[in-house]
């Protein structure tokens, strides 16, 4: 039997083993953080369509995921991966879309948060369906704000027409993240899969936005506007580096070394803390005190949401066991991680 030291000893061994994951996850999240305020920037200060701004990130990303993963070497995937990756790829360009949009309408701050809400009603619906239908919680979410009497009209006329259909955007993009992000760990069953069919769900998905790219092209020369995309290497490069393709392996990293997930409270609270670090350099209008409140109440709601979520496997584990609990053993009751 060991003794408490012993027990001690081990778990600060272990802490000690995964700080340089935890470091890794910071850092990678706070570029990717980094990666969103400059396209907010770049989005409205030039007046991009998002669409075509995306598909620019997303053809040069496709390449750099299949020459590093080649998915057409090693052991051949099955139709069962391949079919389903191709459909997440749909799945992954209308996230981007929706929540390009949103971000350009909503600013970085609420699209991220909303990302986050989008991911709880993910796992809450999940949940909620076969179970309990009737339970039905309404989350009325204030986003933070400050007041302050030398506030422009012009953004003035902007907050009061962003009602709720511009932040129901971010959100549904969020529920798309979630379930793209339950497609991927059910078709992979091991990590190097995961790679490879992360590879064809990116290329699916710039396959996708070409022709809605396209539409754009066609549909601003045709109305006499001259459709721009001014270049920005900060702006492309950062979206392409940090925001579509580093932030995926700095993310399984996350889920298999640390065992945290995006709809986690500690992966929120990583995020809050970027997002402080942006708000305060960007010289956003930023409220601290309201920006705190918001990611207690919505971190509560991450908690109480996976604490159903594991209730529910729990549940339906103990379901399957004998009435004497002899077939308890041959199952494994570890937690299985949420979306």
């Amino acid at each position: 039997m060991m003794s408490p030291k012993q027990i001690s000893d081990d778990r600060g061994s272990s802490h000690f083993r995964h700080t340089p994951f935890q470091i890794i996850h910071v850092t990678g999240n706070f570029f990717r953080i980094w990666s969103v305020y400059s396209m907010y920037r770049y989005l409205n200060q030039t007046g991009a369509p998002v669409v075509l701004f995306l598909f620019c990130c997303l053809l040069p990303s496709s390449f750099i995921f299949l020459i590093l993963q080649k998915p057409w070497k090693g052991r051949a995937l099955s139709n069962q991966q391949i079919v389903p990756s191709l459909i997440n790829g749909v799945i992954t360009a209308l996230y981007f879309i929706l929540w390009g949009k949103g971000l350009k309408s909503c600013g970085p701050l609420r699209a991220i948060l909303s990302e986050y809400s989008g991911a709880v009603l993910g796992v809450l619906s999940g949940v909620l369906y076969g179970r309990r239908g009737h339970v039905w919680k309404k989350l009325n979410k204030k986003l933070p704000s400050k007041d302050s009497s030398d506030t422009k009209e012009e953004e003035l006329v902007t907050e009061q027409a962003l009602g709720l259909m511009g932040m129901m955007i971010p959100v549904v993009a969020g529920i798309l993240s979630a379930l793209r992000r339950v497609i991927a760990r059910r078709v992979s069953l091991k990590n190097q899969q995961k790679k490879r069919l992360h590879a064809i769900t990116i290329t699916s998905a710039t396959c996708f936005l070409f022709p809605l790219a396209m539409w754009d092209l066609v549909t601003g020369s045709s109305s006499g506007k001259a459709v721009e995309l001014p270049f920005s290497a900060w702006a492309f490069l950062a979206t392409i580096v940090f925001g579509i393709i580093l932030i995926f392996y700095v993310d399984n990293i996350a889920e298999e070394r640390l065992h945290m997930v995006f709809s986690s409270p500690r992966h929120l609270m990583v995020a809050g803390a970027c997002i402080i670090v942006m708000e305060i350099a960007y010289e956003m209008d930023f409220s601290l005190p309201g920006f705190i409140v918001c990611c207690l109440v919505l971190g509560f709601g991450i908690y109480e949401a996976t604490s159903l979520e594991r209730s529910k496997k729990d549940s339906s584990i103990k379901s399957e066991d004998g009435p004497n609990g002899i077939l308890g053993n041959d199952f494994d009751t570890s937690p299985v991680l949420p979306i």
